[in-house]
């Protein structure tokens, strides 16, 4: 009989652990449950970069400077990892009636938008691109248009999808994709280089373009670069440049006369280097 007591009250004792098991695992479901109606966990959004688009022509001389001696800067200076920079290599040329384009300095120039075009085409990461695109522009900013090919070796590009894209016509039809692009642009632009920052142009302070992008950039941290000129409240850029008593810009009505263009060109590249010396 008392092995009989003994088992019921084990099985009694059992069940009352069961049961007390059994409440908390009510209490904690109904206070996860509760809790749940009132707090909202959110994912951590990804800060937006910067949209940076430049558009420029190949044979402007002032579009050539801003890409040898400025737009550079972005990328070497780490600002690119605030920014998303997109190019557009068509500029001042005109698109007629029959669909065929008018480059501002002549064939070349729509020669080498062109290729400009099926390198953005081919390689559509800026990182991968604009060192070709720097590459090309750094020879015409040094009268040696004959010597871009050598940025393929250079860079250790394969040089087909570019040749393949001009020879077969698809680098017209990305020429003309540009055209529509950048005269549907609001506000219009004006001349090149013409460079927007977060939507709004920035005229002819265009080569304060990191200056810029520092500034409307919203997210918790900034590249070092940003950090000196914000700190200084100076713009990353020669201040003297503002004094040259040149218009570094191209307009659609000027002449196309490529040879007065880069003797302003080299003498306002000369008076630059003449000033920052100072």
């Amino acid at each position: 009989m008392e092995t009989i007591e003994t088992e019921a009250q084990q099985f009694s004792t059992m069940e009352a652990r069961l049961l007390f098991i059994f409440m908390i695992f009510l209490f904690a479901v109904n206070t996860y449950s509760s809790s749940s109606d009132f707090v909202e966990i959110e994912p951590l959004k990804e800060v937006e970069k910067v949209q940076v688009t430049v558009y420029y022509e190949s044979l402007c001389p002032y579009c050539e400077n801003f890409i040898v001696n400025y737009l550079i800067d972005v990328f070497t200076e780490g600002i690119d990892a605030i920014a998303d920079v997109k190019l557009f290599p068509y500029g001042n040329a005109k698109v007629n009636s029959n669909g065929n384009i008018t480059c501002q300095h002549g064939e070349q120039e729509c020669v080498f938008n062109t290729i400009e075009a099926c390198a953005i085409n081919a390689w559509p990461d800026v990182h991968d691109h604009f060192p070709f695109i720097f590459c090309v522009e750094r020879y015409l900013y040094h009268d040696k248009s004959d010597q871009w090919e050598s940025c393929f070796e250079e860079l250790s590009l394969d040089p087909k999808p570019v040749k393949d894209c001009y020879t077969s016509g698809y680098g017209n039809q990305l020429e003309l994709q540009y055209a529509v692009e950048t005269n549907s642009l609001q506000p219009p632009k004006k001349y090149v280089p013409w460079v927007v920052v977060d939507g709004k142009p920035l005229y002819d302070d265009y080569i304060y373009i990191i200056t810029r992008i520092c500034s409307v950039y919203k997210g918790p941290s900034l590249p070092k670069a940003c950090l000196r000129c914000l700190a200084s409240s100076e713009k990353i850029g020669a201040p003297e440049d503002r004094l040259i008593p040149l218009h570094p810009v191209t307009y659609p009505e000027e002449s196309a006369n490529h040879l007065f263009s880069k003797i302003r060109s080299s003498l306002m590249s000369w008076m630059f280097k003449g000033n920052n010396a100072v």
